[in-house]
């Protein structure tokens, strides 16, 4: 019998309750949010994406005020917890170099990098402890990443995290395999990952935990990952209502009334499918219209400004202010059975409790 559930260690970083809360942008993952779960015993994350929506305002080019902005989060976590503290940084980013600067500077825990394979990662980082920790939708992209590391910089990853087809957001799948329910499930690409990483942990002597995300709703879905072999889980659907999220009572409400059939698969800009609650706006592009937009700054590498049929970066902005009609809301394949809002603690302490007595039956 256990009280507690195995910390997730990463190298020597420890965290209590082996629980991440997933990046979530834009402004829906920062300081407010991350802290609260850090102060749980969990490992919060901001996301850095899309915190410089302001820059109309300011007298600073979009690199400056994307720097000064993700400092000022990383801070103000700092300020709010002693507890473990990380970032999350699209690959997809124009200026992905500088987010992973910044968050070496501040000194966060961690770095969480998909969108992409972060196979430059690294680089960006020598001389510093922070923890590298790439997002992997296949054990083929994991032993790329592996190799391709191991083979420029002499290292591994602190930690893989593999996400599923279930998760909200931008999805490392094909457009065609989301719709058409082919892609493989979390349970089979998590095995697929162990057995990968257990070829490098063997011959290397290396300890490179994996943690599974997308789809994780209760501490069933914890406890079931843990017996198959993962170390820790990410979430992030069920942070999106809690009270200490600093996105607007709409968003949240747009959660707890959000049914099966709402929830759908978009293309993003960023050159990648996403899962999202439909919106009056996802309507609009999902028949074919054109939403006019002038572009500020060129915040995504692969965005086409020219072509591309919308700002995903200015939809996913107007969610934060309350403009649903005219957003986007990512969100994971289990929203449907999100209920109400509750406290990150209240949260935590109703999964771990459940994954205890989970992992307690024969």
């Amino acid at each position: 019998m256990i009280d507690k559930l195995p910390p997730l260690a990463i190298g020597n970083l420890k965290i209590k309750i082996p629980i991440i809360q997933g990046g979530m942008g834009v402004k829906v993952s920062t300081a407010a949010l991350a802290s609260a779960v850090a102060i749980c015993g969990g490992a919060g994350t901001i996301a850095s994406v899309g915190l410089s929506h302001e820059l109309s305002k300011k007298n600073k080019t979009y690199v400056e005020f994307s720097n000064e902005a993700l400092q000022k989060e990383i801070r103000q976590a700092k300020k709010l917890t002693n507890g473990v503290v990380g970032v999350n940084i699209m690959v997809a980013l124009s200026n992905y170099e500088e987010m992973v600067r910044v968050a070496v500077k501040e000194k966060v825990d961690y770095i969480i990098s998909g969108a992409g394979l972060p196979l430059s990662l690294p680089e960006y980082t020598k001389g510093s402890p922070v923890k590298l920790i790439p997002i992997v939708s296949s054990a083929r992209s994991a032993e790329v990443i592996l190799k391709t590391w191991e083979r420029r910089y002499k290292r591994l990853p602190d930690a893989v995290i593999v996400e599923g087809p279930m998760a909200g957001g931008h999805l490392g799948f094909k457009f065609e395999q989301l719709t058409e329910n082919t892609a493989d499930s979390l349970e089979k690409i998590v095995s697929d990952v162990l057995v990968m990483v257990e070829k490098y942990r063997a011959g290397k002597g290396a300890d490179i935990p994996v943690i599974a995300a997308g789809g994780i709703f209760d501490g069933k879905d914890i406890a079931k990952f843990l017996k198959l072999g993962a170390k820790g889980v990410q979430m992030g659907t069920r942070f999106v209502a809690t009270k200490e999220c600093p996105v607007p009572d709409s968003f949240k409400e747009l959660y707890i009334a959000a049914k099966k059939e709402d929830v759908i698969i978009i293309k993003s800009p960023v050159g990648m499918p996403g899962r999202a609650i439909s919106t009056n706006f996802i309507d609009r592009i999902m028949k074919g219209e054109k939403i006019p937009f002038n572009c500020h700054y060129q915040c995504l590498r692969s965005c086409d400004v020219k072509n591309t049929p919308y700002c995903i970066g200015k939809a996913m902005y107007n969610a934060t202010i309350g403009d649903l009609d005219n957003a986007i809301v990512f969100a994971g394949e289990n929203v449907a059975r999100v209920k109400e809002i509750v406290s990150v603690k209240e949260l935590m302490d109703e999964i771990v409790n459940e994954a205890i007595e989970e992992m307690n039956k024969a």
